[in-house]
């Protein structure tokens, strides 16, 4: 329902603010891509080590 009420909003809206709109966007984007935990980031390199093998992919493909 959000997402209607959203649409509804931007088409009563004149098409001199879909730019800011686009740019409003693409900061809440940014932010939550960003928002990644540190320690997530820091564990990834370590697990690739031992999830990305053969003997995972083969495990793993029926799923």
């Amino acid at each position: 329902m959000a997402k209607e009420q959203i649409i509804r909003e931007i088409e009563s809206l004149p098409a001199e603010f879909y730019s800011e709109i686009m740019g409003f966007v693409g900061y809440l984007k940014y932010r939550r891509l960003n928002n990644i935990p540190e320690t997530m980031l820091l564990a990834e390199k370590s697990l690739a080590e031992s999830w990305d093998t053969p003997e995972e992919d083969i495990a793993w493909a029926d799923l």
